[in-house]
Order: structure tokens, then sequence, then C-alpha cells
């Protein structure tokens, strides 16, 4: 555990692009990406564009899909 304290204090000292790099790289390190999940939504979003540029869908603005939001869970 005094190891642990240590590096983490050692980790604070950093400048912040370096400590950035090190909480990514432990993030990952315990979620590890899925390449097929990625490639799957890689897919959706290709197709959601599509849909967007040739209009056969319209977009929402963000601030009517919050407040849509909002008003459901006021309920």
């Amino acid at each position: 555990m005094i190891k642990t304290k240590k590096l983490i204090e050692e980790a604070l000292s950093l400048p912040v692009e370096e400590r950035a790099i090190i909480a990514d790289s432990l993030l990952r390190s315990l979620n590890m990406p899925d390449t097929t999940i990625d490639a799957k939504w890689v897919e959706v979003a290709r197709k959601r564009l599509q849909e967007l540029r040739s209009g056969k869908i319209k977009p929402i603005p963000g601030d009517q899909v919050f407040s849509e939001i909002l008003y459901q869970f006021k309920e």
C-alpha cells in the first residue's frame, strides 16, 4: 500500500498532459476495448450519417431532446 501511495503522489506531481496519459492508460487497462463492438458502432454511425445526409431522417436539436427527457422524468 505504501508503494501505491508513493506512486500516486509521484503521478500527481507530473504535468497535466502526462497525468492524462497515465489516467487514460489505466482506464483502458480496466476496460479493454473490444474491436468487434467498436466496428459495430462505426457501422451504426456511418449508417446514421448517411441517413442524415440523404435527408431520410431529420436531426433534432440537443436542447429539444434534453427538454423532452426532463419533461418525461418530471411526470
